[in-house]
């Protein structure tokens, strides 16, 4: 390993952590891993942690420890005792190196296996859970709490960290470039461009010079040169959408870029070498096109190595409550009137097909801003494909009750401040006292108490339906995600979602 000198040790803060092991395979291995969770890996040996201990700064590191030979756990862990008492130990290393570390260090020491969940890591290390990768990147994931969601957001963050080809497959409108875009996000490339093109929307003759660039006067109109999409994304990501309607004489001079990483500008033979990330993207099925003659095969497994299925909108229905909030909000980021459903409209729109899948549902949203503003949406407000006399009929909507409580439709028309106590002892003695969800014990309660029980309980059980994705519970709980972050704060609850992420 590298030592590190005295003066970079002196200058540890929480932004950092020490990783300790004899493996230095495996210790570039968990570096990987603290620099998805925002933390700067810093790998050193004995001495040099005995050094980071003593001259320990008043914001010490975490402290990692895999397998070691030759360490004095007693002189380690009097040291840790004395100077490093409020930072977080974790050992990943064989059982008896954590036992040693253990017989140090007693209950402050944490044992995780390795490879890490990130998650379980996070809390470990306590970085809050605001501060891991997807919430402190702002990584805009797939929308959805179903099995489906869960299992393409997974594959997201498994891919990111790696440089592998990536073939998103999947109908028009399920949110590829969404998915494409969250892996370079949370990929060590954030910081370089992510560049998008669309093969099938660009004509045959002019996609080679939108790929790779051309020289001025190499065909007619070319004024002057211009660099092509590649060089714009070096270091970054290029995203190919809709890679199944390419030309066979493009995909072969694709294939040769992606074997051999060299180009050259339209007009121009000096090879340039290329560094980017490569992310296809295509609702067509290659297999298939494959059979037909109309897309290489080579081309295809040099492309499929990471494949990512996305869901289709009408197989996982479920997620539709969180996608219609989701674009509510972005409604009202735009400047357009907030749109809220009925349960009935709600139950109508849960029976549609979604041909046009999560794109078809944001432009409804979007359009019954536009048209209902400022008021609740209803069944008769729908355009109507989305309710056909046959499905009305069938859906006995009558019986669905709306959503949202008396109580909170009373508040916003209503001025409550002139109501005394006989008013509301009135309101009271006049509902049928079987609709009590809780009944008052003879020697009463403490109010503060139980409710506090109840929305921890309520919020745990948000976190675990979501895949212990903030953001997805702050849907599901009607909060904002900073709200529903203040709220685990107060219930000391951060390091438990931290580790029920997936």
């Amino acid at each position: 390993m590298n030592l590190s000198d005295t003066a970079r040790l002196r200058t540890l803060t929480l932004q950092r952590a020490v990783v300790y092991d004899g493996d230095a395979q495996r210790a570039e291995r968990v570096a990987d891993v603290l620099r998805t969770l925002g933390l700067e890996p810093l790998l050193i040996d004995h001495s040099a942690l005995m050094r980071a201990v003593i001259q320990a700064p008043s914001s010490p590191p975490a402290l990692l420890i895999g397998d070691v030979a030759d360490c004095d756990w007693r002189e380690l862990g009097a040291a840790l005792r004395e100077q490093l008492a409020d930072v977080p130990v974790v050992a990943y290393g064989s059982g008896a190196v954590a036992d040693q570390l253990i017989a140090a260090l007693g209950s402050r020491l944490q044992r995780l296996q390795f490879p890490f969940k990130n998650t379980v890591l996070a809390a470990a290390l306590r970085v809050p859970i605001e501060a891991t990768l997807e919430d402190a990147l702002d990584i805009n994931m797939p929308t959805g709490s179903s099995s489906a969601v869960r299992e393409v957001s997974g594959l997201i963050r498994q891919v990111a960290a790696h440089d592998s080809s990536v073939l998103i497959l999947g109908e028009s409108g399920t949110g590829k470039e969404l998915a494409a875009r969250a892996i370079h996000d949370a990929s060590p490339r954030r910081q370089r461009p992510f560049v998008a093109i669309n093969c099938g929307a660009i004509p045959a003759e002019l996609l080679e010079s939108e790929l790779f660039g051309h020289e001025k006067g190499s065909f007619t109109g070319a004024i002057a040169a211009r660099k092509g999409r590649f060089e714009i994304a070096e270091g970054g990501t290029l995203f190919l959408d809709e890679i199944g309607d390419m030309s066979l004489p493009m995909q072969v001079k694709l294939l040769r870029v992606l074997q051999e990483r060299v180009f050259e500008r339209v007009g121009n033979h000096t090879p340039i070498r290329c560094n980017v990330r490569i992310i296809a993207a295509t609702h067509r099925n290659l297999e298939d096109s494959i059979n037909r003659g109309a897309f290489r095969e080579d081309l295809f497994y040099r492309l499929n190595v990471f494949p990512i299925e996305m869901p289709a909108l009408r197989t996982r229905i479920d997620d539709l409550p969180l996608l219609v909030r989701d674009f509510a909000e972005r409604n009202v980021d735009a400047g357009r009137s907030k749109v809220e459903l009925t349960a009935r409209t709600m139950k109508v729109l849960s029976a549609y097909a979604w041909p046009g899948n999560v794109r078809e549902l944001g432009n409804l949203i979007e359009r019954l801003s536009i048209l209902c503003p400022n008021r609740r949406v209803d069944v008769a407000d729908l355009p109507l494909k989305y309710r056909p006399a046959a499905l009305l009929a069938q859906l006995n909507l009558d019986a669905i009750a709306d959503e949202l409580p008396a109580i909170e439709e009373a508040e916003e028309t209503e001025d409550f401040s002139s109501i005394d106590d006989s008013s509301v002892i009135a309101m009271l003695t006049e509902q049928d006292s079987t609709e009590t969800v809780v009944q008052l014990p003879a020697e009463g309660l403490d109010l503060r108490d139980h409710l506090f029980t109840i929305e921890r309980g309520l919020i745990q059980q948000a976190l675990s339906r979501s895949g212990g994705t903030v953001a997805h519970a702050a849907r599901l709980l009607k909060l904002r995600r900073t709200t529903l972050v203040e709220k685990l704060r107060k219930f000391q609850m951060l390091n438990e979602a931290a580790a029920s992420e997936v």
